[in-house]
C-alpha cells in the first residue's frame, strides 16, 4: 500500500483548514456589525418635514413603534394610541407611527401631510416619520432586526405594533387585531415603564 497521496487528498486538509479560517474571519468581522444593531437605538426614521429622528434620542424609555395608514379600516387606532401617549407619555412612553404604503396601499398621503391628517383626523401629537417600508427587500433596517428578534411576528398589516424597552431590547410585538387599549398592551407598556 502506498504511502502517497493522491492530489485531491494532498489540497484537502489545508483547504478545510483555509475555508475554517475564513470562516472565521468573516464570523469575527459580522459579530461587531450584529452587536451594534441589536438594539433599538441602533435605528433612525426620516422626518416627513426632513431630517431624522434617532431611536436613540429615546433612550432609556420604552417605545411603541407602529406602522399606521390614514386610509385603513385600522386607523381609528390613533385614538387609542394618542390614549396610550397621553396616560404615560409623562412617565417614558413615546409612541411613534411609521406610515406605509406596504399593505394595499392604504397611506395615499406623502410628507408632511400624513402627520397633518393623524393630527386633524385623531388628535395624535406623538412623533409620526416619513412614509416608510415595513416589509419585504425595501424594509427599514428597523423592522428587518424586528422581525430577526421576533420570529413570526413581523407586521401582517398596518397597525401592528412594537414595543421597545427601556435597554433598547423588542420585548413585545402585537398584530393589527390587537387595539392600543387591550390589557395585554397596557400591562407590557406598565411594566416597562419606571416605577411610579
Amino acid at each position: 500500500m502506498s504511502n502517497a497521496m493522491s492530489p485531491e487528498s494532498r489540497f484537502a486538509l489545508p483547504r478545510r483548514h483555509a475555508l475554517a479560517v475564513l470562516g472565521g474571519a468573516l464570523v469575527c468581522g459580522v459579530r461587531p456589525a450584529l452587536a451594534d444593531a441589536a438594539k433599538a437605538g441602533a435605528f433612525a426614521f426620516e422626518k416627513p418635514e426632513g431630517g431624522t429622528l434617532p431611536l436613540s434620542a429615546y433612550a432609556g424609555r420604552p417605545i411603541l413603534v407602529v406602522n399606521t395608514a390614514t386610509a385603513c379600516g385600522y386607523a381609528g387606532q390613533f385614538t387609542g394610541l394618542q390614549g396610550l401617549w397621553t396616560r404615560f407619555g409623562d412617565r417614558g412612553l413615546t409612541v411613534i407611527a411609521v406610515p406605509s404604503p406596504d399593505f394595499g396601499n392604504q397611506e395615499p398621503l406623502d410628507g408632511v401631510a400624513i402627520a397633518e391628517a393623524a393630527r386633524r383626523n385623531h388628535g395624535v401629537t406623538f412623533p409620526v416619520t416619513a412614509k416608510t417600508h415595513v416589509r419585504g427587500p425595501a424594509a427599514h433596517p428597523f423592522y428587518r432586526w424586528a422581525a430577526a428578534e421576533k420570529p413570526g411576528n413581523a407586521p401582517g398589516w398596518n397597525f401592528h405594533k412594537y414595543l421597545v424597552d427601556r435597554d433598547g431590547s423588542l420585548i413585545g410585538a402585537f398584530p393589527s387585531s390587537v387595539e392600543p387599549n387591550d390589557p395585554r398592551i397596557v400591562t407590557a407598556i406598565a411594566n416597562a415603564l419606571p416605577a411610579a
